[in-house]
């Protein structure tokens, strides 16, 4: 079969499913390969269960018509959804960037579909199989697709752009994430800015940060949908910001009171303003997108518990995104403040010095108890009477039982692998 025939197959179906435990009726099952599974074993249990195809590329398991055997599941399911993108010939914004991808896909789903029928990436489906997957979720009723890329190393997002051809791009930032697959910072900047490559060669839109001088100095010759808090010349301009906890943005006449907390996600705010106004979505509008906007999934949220308010923020970590987060808690006007930080991960080589340069920080800066979490902050560990050091949580989770906790202001952050939400039971 070509891509085009496995094609007219997949209009015939209501979705695409790679989860027999997940599998819905009338959908394409494709049976993917992992380290300790083959799913072409379970191309009979998936037709059982309603789906009306399944790609197997094992030909022992071909059953009848509703199999469509080829030589690759993953790469046909790569090629279906780049074919799938050019068949809708919709707008499809891409972004990427090293903290804040996921919740500024999420704002301009919000202030987008104020206007029009948008579809983004669900959840963190942002790699080389999530990406096909959000593609192939879009429709002939889907008017703007937003797409959420993720990478660990070089050539990744070049390839996720080939498949998703985006019409526009968004970087949120540089920073310290993932160093050990990309090879240092310099090595983050080089692969996220494979999305720019992608885009200038097609001479595409991207979406810049004037007030980030890297993507600035990187996207001078590029077509650009500009903001800034501080270039008054900008596409969008907003110099009133205000974050105590949450984001409050004045632009022109229109006062926009977020829910999000934090002075670092005023600029996904700006991005999401941006988007929507170069989109022609009223102005009132973005404003009733944004603030029905509400963080979930452990990022950055606020939650109340036993008198202590608490900032959960334990979806993810790296040196980037831990420093701005301590400095903004440092920042709020809050009383009785405690910090609960975890490891780290995926920074290779650089991990001790970067966990190093944290407690370093920790002690310039901060007059508050924190919690330091992990085998990664024990190595590095200091005589403090600020700073709290447990190589594991089961060590914390002992210690704070008889900790007196008064009417907190808490800070919790960690890489996801540290599930610092678990925290909240201490409490």
């Amino acid at each position: 079969m070509t891509i085009a025939q496995i094609h007219t197959c997949f209009l015939e179906c209501s979705s695409v499913s790679i989860d027999t435990r997940k599998i819905e009726k009338n959908s394409l099952f494709v049976a993917l390969k992992g380290a300790n599974f083959d799913a072409n074993a379970f191309a009979n249990e998936a037709l059982a269960k309603g789906a009306s195809y399944v790609l197997i590329d094992n030909d022992q398991y071909y059953l009848n018509d509703q199999t469509i055997l080829v030589s690759d599941c993953l790469e046909t399911l790569q090629q279906l959804a780049s074919f799938h993108r050019k068949y809708l010939n919709i707008p499809i914004i891409a972004l990427t960037g090293s903290n804040g991808k996921t919740t500024t896909k999420e704002l301009f789903q919000v202030v987008l579909s104020q206007k029009y029928r948008t579809k983004s990436t669900f959840g963190n489906l942002n790699n080389h199989i999530g990406v096909p997957l959000t593609l192939l979720s879009f429709t002939k009723e889907t008017e703007i697709g937003i797409v959420e890329m993720g990478a660990n190393h070089q050539q990744e997002i070049a390839f996720l752009c080939k498949i998703a051809q985006p019409d526009y791009g968004y970087i949120t930032n540089f920073g310290k994430a993932h160093l050990e697959g990309f090879g240092g910072v310099e090595g983050v900047i080089k692969g996220k800015s494979e999305m720019y490559d992608y885009l200038s060669e097609n001479n595409k839109k991207v979406i810049v940060n004037l007030d980030d001088s890297i993507q600035y100095s990187k996207t001078l010759e590029m077509d650009k949908i500009t903001f800034s808090s501080l270039y008054p010349s900008s596409f969008v301009f907003v110099n009133a910001i205000e974050a105590n906890p949450f984001v409050k943005i004045k632009y022109h006449d229109v006062e926009i009171q977020s829910n999000l907390i934090g002075l670092y996600n005023a600029t996904n705010i700006l991005a999401a303003i941006t988007v929507g106004i170069y989109f022609n979505v009223d102005t009132n509008a973005i404003k009733q997108g944004l603030e029905s906007y509400y963080p979930k999934n452990n990022r950055s949220q606020i939650i109340f518990k036993n008198k202590h308010e608490i900032i959960l923020d334990a979806y993810n970590a790296n040196p980037s995104s831990m420093e701005v987060a301590i400095q903004n808690f440092i920042q709020l006007d809050r009383k009785n403040k405690i910090a609960i930080l975890g490891d780290m991960f995926e920074l290779g080589e650089d991990s001790f010095s970067e966990h190093q340069q944290i407690v370093n920080f920790l002690q310039n800066k901060v007059d508050f108890i924190c919690f330091l979490i992990g085998k990664e902050f024990y190595k590095v560990k200091k005589e403090s009477s600020f700073l709290h050091f447990f190589e594991n949580f089961t060590e914390f989770s002992e210690y704070v039982k008889h900790f007196s906790f008064n009417n907190n202001f808490i800070l919790i952050k960690g890489s996801r692998g540290m599930a610092l939400e678990r925290t909240l039971e201490c409490l």
